[in-house]
């Protein structure tokens, strides 16, 4: 067996790995919240000021502030984070992405481009399953959007204060560290949240001892007085006014419990009061939808009754393209997710993530990998049989540990410039959507992506990342054994002898930062209304033309209380 090939089977396996984590001891305990119920508990009627649909990254803030002076019901179709291990447990780190069950925190999908893909099905949303990243968006991106710059500052370190922290640089994250400052990413600004060109280490939400910090942490600034949490509440549709009115005013909202009872929430009486879709990129458009918002032709083929002829809603989705490269180390090397980024001038982010066994764990977690499961990756769609699974696993439990330590370099393109759009496949909220990226569409994000493999090359064959690689893996081979794992499910053309680009397209993944379906400017204002309607906005990554900084999740976290603070204003001034 040549070298070239052993690898590749080894760098499968390792990919299968890229999203599992072990290392350290974490406290589920849940905080007590008295204002979380289960749905079931709803009364079949009931009236608030505010009903918020999506307890995620962005609903979470949003609910704790407009909380304050107001009363606010927070819908959220999944399960608290507390008390599962899954998520609050670093040691467990991409069991969640793994779980296909109907109660797991995370939903898979597959776009239509054939890149593996999850969405948030839990209090928290992304922040629940994410790498942990934190990181601001540049003041560019905030003069751009429009936003107030102090407002955007105190919003952030409101966040900041219960979620985020410094992370540990061990060995092989500061040879990353250094080999991108050999590689001309400079100059190096130490530990920062902010948006800087250069080189970083940027904040996590894991804390020093291993516990998840999540946006649903930020209901501890909640007033409990003026809030209630439903869990497993899936919203059907908004009910709007029609008769007697020039535009369509949002009124209420119908959702089922998880026995299949419906409820109905209703705004009480007064111009201020709102109901906010904050349901994420997939979730927001997806609900505009089926409650007859959105393309006319479209809903009429679903026999949704049309409230709102608005063909821009579910256009626009992107989702940054992200690229790595497996480099096996002879080393022991530290668990490690991103802590660095290299911020480039050309439009592409670098970051690293490393582990001594990516199959680490115990029990029946032991080898799970996470979103590459051989569950959801190594076998075919159509093949997914519990024996093929089965075999899968077994294949990949008989290798050798060597192929489990190492790390991956990845490249994230900026933007990006190349959109799709999202349709509906049924009438039901807990179905996926279809989705459309179209990755690389436009030339210039695959140009960004090839300029960030070649700066992967240059850290990989670093002075500072040397004792990090085996000097008989060279170049061409560490990137043809990444291209033969189980990254997604498109077919394979990639060898050394094809240009970088051809590359870029066969490993092409998902950084879990598709955005876009109820852009500002297209389908709601800059105060996230929705155009043509009243009494409704979206707050959510679902609004953004481009996604902010190196990694979103800080952003919309501050949007949520951003702009919880501009409509308490608001409803204040009068």
């Amino acid at each position: 067996m040549s070298v070239g090939s052993m690898w590749r089977q080894l760098v499968a396996a390792a990919f299968a790995g890229f999203l599992f984590f072990h290392g350290f001891s974490a406290s589920d305990k849940a905080p007590n919240y008295t204002f979380m119920l289960d749905a079931t508990t709803a009364a079949t009627i009931s009236f608030y000021d505010y009903i918020i649909v999506g307890g995620g990254t962005a609903g979470c803030p949003l609910a704790a502030t407009l909380s304050q002076k107001a009363s606010v019901l927070l819908l959220e179709r999944g399960d608290s984070p507390y008390g599962n291990p899954n998520i609050t447990n670093m040691a467990n780190f991409g069991a969640a992405l793994s779980d296909l069950s109907p109660s797991s925190p995370s939903q898979l999908f597959i776009s239509e481009d054939g890149v593996i893909n999850a969405r948030g099905r839990v209090l928290g949303g992304g922040s629940c399953l994410n790498a942990g990243f934190y990181t601001r968006a540049s003041p560019e991106y905030v003069r751009q959007v429009g936003w107030d710059r102090r407002l955007v500052n105190e919003s952030y370190k409101w966040v900041e204060k219960l979620v985020a922290f410094e992370p540990p640089l061990g060995p092989w994250q500061s040879a990353v560290r250094d080999g991108l400052m050999e590689a001309g990413v400079l100059p190096f600004n130490g530990f920062t949240y902010d948006h800087i060109y250069g080189t970083k280490v940027g904040g996590t939400i894991f804390d020093q001892q291993g516990n998840r910090h999540t946006a649903a942490d930020l209901l501890e600034y909640a007033n409990p007085a003026g809030l209630t949490v439903l869990l497993h509440a899936s919203v059907h549709k908004i009910l709007f006014s029609i008769k007697g009115r020039k535009r369509p005013k949002a009124h209420g909202v119908v959702f089922r419990d998880a026995s299949g009872a419906k409820h109905k929430a209703y705004l009480k009486k007064g111009s201020k009061n709102e109901i906010i879709i904050s349901a994420g990129a997939l979730g927001s458009p997806q609900l505009l939808m089926l409650s007859g918002v959105g393309p006319k032709a479209h809903l009429k083929a679903h026999n949704i009754t049309v409230v709102l002829d608005q063909p821009l809603v579910g256009q626009g989705m992107s989702d940054n393209p992200m690229n790595a490269v497996f480099i096996p180390s002879p080393l022991p090397v530290e668990v490690s997710l991103i802590q660095v980024v290299g911020i480039t001038h050309f439009g592409s982010y670098i970051e690293a993530a490393s582990g001594e066994n990516f199959a680490g764990g115990s029990g029946s977690s032991a080898r799970d990998y996470g979103m590459f499961s051989p569950k959801l990756s190594t076998v075919p769609p159509k093949q997914r049989t519990q024996d093929a699974i089965d075999k899968a696993l077994e294949y990949i439990n008989n290798l050798d540990q060597v192929a489990f330590r190492g790390g991956f370099i990845l490249e994230k393109v900026m933007g990006p410039i190349s959109t799709g759009h999202l349709e509906l496949r049924t009438r039901n909220p807990n179905d996926n959507p279809s989705v459309t990226f179209n990755y690389f569409k436009d030339p210039q994000d695959l140009q960004r992506c090839v300029q960030g493999i070649k700066i992967i090359e240059k850290i990989v064959e670093s002075k500072a990342f040397s004792k990090f690689r085996y000097d008989y893996l060279s170049w061409p081979i560490l990137l043809n054994m990444t291209a033969s794992g189980p990254i997604n499910l498109l077919p394979k053309h990639y060898n050394p002898s094809m240009p970088l680009e051809e590359y870029c397209k066969d490993t092409v993944m998902t950084i879990w930062h598709y955005h876009g379906g109820c852009q500002v400017g297209k389908v709601v204002d800059h105060d996230y209304r929705v155009l043509g309607v009243d009494a409704l906005r979206v707050i959510d990554g679902s609004t953004f033309n481009y996604s902010p900084g190196t990694n979103p999740q800080a952003t919309v976290m501050m949007l949520g209380r951003y702009m919880g603070v501009k409509i308490m204003s608001e409803r204040l001034a009068n």
